[in-house]
């Protein structure tokens, strides 16, 4: 390895852990290591603030403008042009109103067409969520037999802290035709609330669906040790 492999490999270390605390010369050197893959780019860094002012200089000049710094070729100056489309993407979708499943009915609305096709299998489901209860995500945790479908705690607590979750509501099916839990449904409630709760995120409710019914387990009191959202 290179002294400046060795010195990119260190930056990104450092941006992990304290990247609240960066300079913006060293961000804007951090993002150029994606656009030119070898070499020392701190001077480039450097060479942009001094030329356009700022970072937000920076990704408001024209390409134009940008290609004329030495260093700066078309790759680099569509990455730099890419940051605030992206930046202002992202601010949009955060600021949306989205999904916000404050009640067991909204996140019935929400999850219904997930189990409206007639699945002859269960199928599972885990919503994760914000302090607000605001969807971050939905995803299908797995597929299983007539009978049951397995879910596994770690791929729940690993989904929730991928989407840095406040809350997660779990949804699944029952092809039977009833919708009242299963002893095994409420053990598998009891135990993903158990341990959510050791890395900090509420199970909100869980969520058992049939073609033409649908039963909380918060809402039946089944659910316990968590204040109601709702």
């Amino acid at each position: 390895m290179g002294v400046h492999d060795g010195h990119r490999k260190r930056l990104k270390t450092q941006f992990l852990i304290h990247g609240e605390d960066f300079h913006d010369h060293q961000l804007l050197e951090l993002l150029l290591c994606y656009a030119i893959p070898q070499g020392d780019v701190n001077g480039l860094a450097h060479a942009l603030l001094d030329q356009f002012g700022s970072l937000a200089g920076v990704f408001d000049a024209l390409p134009a403008s940008l290609t004329r710094v030495d260093g700066v070729g078309e790759h680099t100056a569509v990455l730099l042009k890419l940051i605030p489309k992206l930046a202002g993407r992202y601010s949009t979708i955060r600021s949306s109103p989205g999904y916000i499943l404050a009640s067991s009915r909204a996140a019935r609305d929400y999850l219904l067409p997930y189990f409206q096709t007639g699945p002859r299998n269960e199928m599972v489901y885990l919503v994760c969520m914000d302090a607000k209860y605001k969807v971050l995500g939905c995803h299908k945790l797995g597929e299983g037999t007539v009978n049951a479908a397995d879910i596994t705690p770690r791929r729940v607590v690993e989904l929730a802290l991928a989407h840095n979750a406040s809350a997660v509501l779990l949804a699944h099916n029952h092809v039977s035709g009833l919708a009242l839990p299963s002893n095994a449904d409420l053990l598998t409630t009891e135990t993903l609330a158990r341990v959510l709760r050791e890395v900090g995120v509420e199970l909100a409710d869980h969520l058992i669906f049939t073609e033409d019914d649908m039963v909380s387990l918060k809402d039946s009191g089944l659910l316990n040790g968590y204040p109601n959202p709702y």
